[in-house]
């Protein structure tokens, strides 16, 4: 499935989809610390990147591999998915539904 932030095309995955790629597909969390560590958790193996600093820290990445966005809730991380877009990555895909979703689901979280 694609989502469109304005004329910004990106993938978006449901929780499942995600959680059989584990291992696979860079994941990337863009929450801040707090949320990262606290009640709801994160995907074991999920690199924190908070969006805020999210743009410098795109330099080094291979713009043509996929890249799985993880917020709370999806928006953040849709947010983050229409930015690498428009900063020319090809593969972006936004987590919909977030870590809320994921914990709904009873998937593994690290905290």
């Amino acid at each position: 499935m694609s989502a469109s932030g304005g004329t910004v095309q990106y993938a978006e995955w449901d929780v499942s989809e995600v959680h059989g790629t584990r291992g696979r597909i860079r994941i990337v969390d863009v929450r801040e610390p707090d949320e990262y560590c606290g009640a709801v958790g994160h995907i074991e193996g999920a690199e924190l990147i908070p969006l805020g600093t999210l743009a410098a820290a795109l330099d080094s990445w291979d713009k043509t591999a996929p890249v799985i966005l993880v917020c709370r809730s999806g928006g953040r991380s849709a947010r983050a998915a229409g930015m690498l877009i428009t900063l020319g990555f090809e593969r972006p895909i936004n987590m919909t539904g977030g870590m809320l979703a994921w914990n709904a689901r009873s998937l593994p979280v690290a905290r």
